[in-house]
């Protein structure tokens, strides 16, 4: 019935109860920039390290 009354299928509906079920309340990168912006920001001096990446030693 439910599934009608959105104009879905049956899956369609469930497909969309599940996406809606796990789908997160809020973005946690949104939410700790607007934390940030809350508090007057920071103003961070990152420089890249143009030196080659070094591969994982795993032994």
């Amino acid at each position: 019935m439910r599934a009608a009354q959105h104009g879905r299928s049956t899956e369609a509906e469930v497909r969309h109860i599940l996406e809606n079920a796990v789908r997160p309340a809020f973005a946690m990168g949104s939410a700790l920039a607007a934390i940030g912006r809350s508090l007057g920001g920071v103003e961070l001096d990152l420089q890249r390290d143009p030196s080659p990446v070094r591969p994982a030693q795993f032994e």
